[in-house]
């Protein structure tokens, strides 16, 4: 069940009609819904995944048609079984781009946050003399994760694709537009995209130069709490909702997993381990750091979410069980039965370090051409070994995060996790000793998904805070000393080890 809330008088006319919230996360691998009624109680929720696709080395791709399909199949299993909403909110994943005509058809497919096919634009970026001003103005990461770099790439490399573009889009935008035949844009997603001003919440003139385009390439720019209720009467009924329902446009995924893990005060950060991984804090200013390259995104008008992201969270662990030890994976009971092995194994993998860069990396040390390494096998090395070292390979990638995060001035006091991993007591527990920091799963359903059904609840006016909602932590996890003096001295191996070999890595 869902954390308790406290509502106003409006709750009680809202209980009259047995009305509930869905929040829709719509992310890399799956699109995801949680309905919530107005106590807070989680009454529903479904998914529905679709495939990406790598038609070369360092591509990554969806088609926007079968997200979309997704999202009607969440709406209308959702529908089925507890009928009318009183309203939908929307997350999204980040970096996003489809390039679309005048009706919002996609003209090619979609490019993800994972695609690296605009690197060496992103470096020439970074080392460039407008470079530092770029990600200050905008606060987010340059990379080739971010729309900036690939817009510059579709133009030097696809120039008939990017003469016929009509605008460049995220998957949001795309399911926005189907809904409501309109391109708009929330401040949340645009301040994902390297070309918004965060501080001034408009489209930066210095990155749109740098694209060479035009604000006419781009959606018109909307508050995260913007409603619209007016669904293309087809697109209604597709979905089996009421056309005048409340739509309310929401915010990025990452912002919307703070707010859904109660962390969106300064000092309480969010970590999520699902195909990616982050951690994030709250605060009211954006938290620059150029070398470590920490993104400042807006939930709100008054809230930036500030963090880093790394690449390899889960999708490292389904390589590692799929490709290094042959095993399916076909339910999360697969996953629990190689996760419970690792718990034989003492803290520190007996010195086995695992670096996870297996689709390069992020945050901090921002490199694409960073590689996966096992370090320190000996005899005594076992297959547990190796799946512990995975699990404390990726945690430590998201605390070298966090190390950079607080070199730069933000304070990391308590951490609410979400995501996949989270069916793991064991990994929580790596994780808090390994941070050495108190840890809190607040609610195992879909964090990014319940913070657009909160957004929702605020917007609409059933709440008038977020201070309104009240969690109850469900499971609290506090740090082993003695097993994080063991992670510390692994760590600094950790970092050695990448130090050591980012050369060779850059080689290739």
């Amino acid at each position: 069940m869902g954390a308790p809330f406290y509502f106003n008088y409006l709750e009680a006319n809202l209980c009259r009609m047995s009305s509930y919230i869905i929040g829709v996360d719509i992310g890399t691998g799956s699109t995801k819904a949680v309905s919530i009624n107005t106590s807070g109680q989680v009454l529903f929720s479904t998914s529905a995944s679709y495939p990406t696709l790598s038609p070369q080395p360092g591509y990554s791709e969806q088609t926007p048609e079968a997200i979309w399909q997704a999202f009607i199949k969440c709406i209308q299993q959702t529908v089925n079984e507890l009928g009318q909403p009183t309203g939908v909110a929307l997350s999204s994943a980040m970096h996003s781009l489809i390039a679309v005509d005048e009706s919002g058809h996609a003209l090619a497919n979609m490019i993800t946050w994972a695609d690296n096919r605009s690197a060496s634009i992103a470096e020439r970026i970074r080392n460039s003399a407008v470079g530092e001003m770029i990600y200050e103005q905008t606060g987010t990461p340059i990379h080739s994760m971010s729309p900036l770099c690939k817009i510059i790439w579709l133009k030097e490399n696809e120039q008939d694709l990017f003469a016929k573009t009509h605008k460049f889009i995220s998957i949001k935008e795309f399911i926005w537009h189907k809904l409501f035949q309109s391109f708009e844009i929330d401040h949340s997603l645009a301040s994902a995209t390297g070309l918004f001003d965060i501080e001034k919440l408009e489209w930066n003139t210095n990155a749109l130069a740098l694209a060479e385009i035009t604000t006419e390439k781009l959606s018109s720019l909307i508050s995260t709490g913007t409603i619209r209720n007016t669904l293309v009467p087809e697109v209604a009924t597709q979905l089996k909702i009421n056309a005048n329902t409340p739509f309310i446009v929401g915010a990025s995924d990452g912002c919307m997993a703070n707010l859904g893990s109660f962390a969106t005060e300064p000092g309480i950060a969010a970590l999520t381990i699902g195909t990616s991984g982050a951690i994030r804090v709250g605060n009211t200013k954006p938290t620059l750091n150029f070398d470590a390259m920490t993104f400042n995104y807006r939930l709100d008008e008054s809230t930036f979410i500030s963090g880093g992201p790394v690449n390899n969270g889960g999708v490292t662990l389904k390589w590692f069980i799929q490709n290094f030890l042959n095993k399916n994976l076909n339910s999360s009971d697969d996953y629990n039965a190689i996760l419970q092995e690792m718990e034989t194994i003492k803290a520190g993998a007996d010195g086995l370090v695992f670096l996870p860069y297996l689709l390069g990396e992020r945050a901090p040390i921002w490199n694409s051409n960073a590689q996966g390494v096992f370090f320190g096998i000996n005899g005594q090395h076992k297959q547990a070994h190796f799946t512990r070292a995975v699990i404390e390979g990726i945690t430590m990638a998201l605390y070298h995060v966090a190390n950079a995060m607080e070199e730069s001035g933000l304070i990391i006091k308590q951490i609410h996790v979400s995501g996949g991993f989270v069916r793991s007591k064991a990994w929580i527990q790596i994780l808090s000793n390994i941070f050495n920091k108190k840890v809190c799963l607040i609610n195992p359903e879909d964090a990014s998904a319940l913070g657009a059904a909160y957004m929702a609840l605020k917007s609409l006016g059933i709440i008038t805070s977020y201070d309104q909602i009240k969690p109850e932590s469900i499971e609290t996890y506090l740090p082993d000393s003695t097993q994080h003096e063991i992670y510390t001295a692994n760590f600094q191996r950790y970092k050695k080890i990448y130090s050591g070999l980012k050369d060779v890595m850059n080689e290739n």
